[in-house]
């Protein structure tokens, strides 16, 4: 199954902490007794404060607006470079500093069960399940015509996005289980 979504029409949540707001753009179900297989979302962050805690969870985020973001990841500072993907684990205890608003991609996958590989691309990428955000440019996937804001995901079906117009820029995720 391939599912087309804009970033606007994703439903928005605010985080329990008032530090930002969530748009979930997927959550694939998972084993019994965990939340999910892999979760895909795109946050707000608008103040400083904690990142939930998440165990047995791999975290990947990718900053993709703003400044000014420094995660201190089990007391090491890491500050978000623009479309660079940062991977840390769930268990980590995290905070967030924030200098105005930015707004970063989320990737979060069950630790055993499945991985996220994740970068900022130009050219064509395949793969049997993910997600992606166009960022720049029109792109091409199974029939499909993307543009910034507007992005899909898939899951146990092979996909194939490609670059329309020259110049854009895509986040891709792929999605390796087992």
């Amino acid at each position: 199954m391939i599912q087309v979504w804009s970033v606007e029409n994703l439903p928005v949540t605010r985080w329990r902490n008032g530090g930002g707001e969530t748009r979930e753009i997927i959550a694939t179900p998972g084993p019994e007794g965990s939340d999910f297989l892999w979760r895909a979302s795109i946050a707000t962050l608008d103040k400083d404060g904690p990142f939930s805690h998440f165990s047995g969870i791999d975290r990947v985020i990718t900053l993709l607006e703003g400044t000014g973001v420094t995660l201190t990841v089990d007391g090491k500072d890491i500050p978000l470079a623009l479309h660079t993907p940062l991977a840390f684990s769930g268990d980590s205890t995290c905070t967030a500093r924030i200098t105005g608003q930015s707004q970063d991609f989320n990737i979060m996958t069950l630790r055993g069960a499945c991985n996220a590989h994740v970068e900022v691309v130009n050219s064509a990428q395949q793969s049997h399940s993910g997600v992606c955000l166009v960022l720049s440019g029109e792109w091409q996937l199974n029939g499909s015509e993307l543009v910034a804001g507007m992005g899909a995901w898939w899951h146990n079906e092979h996909s194939t996005i490609r670059p329309v117009s020259a110049g854009g820029k895509l986040l891709f995720c792929r999605i390796e289980e087992g």
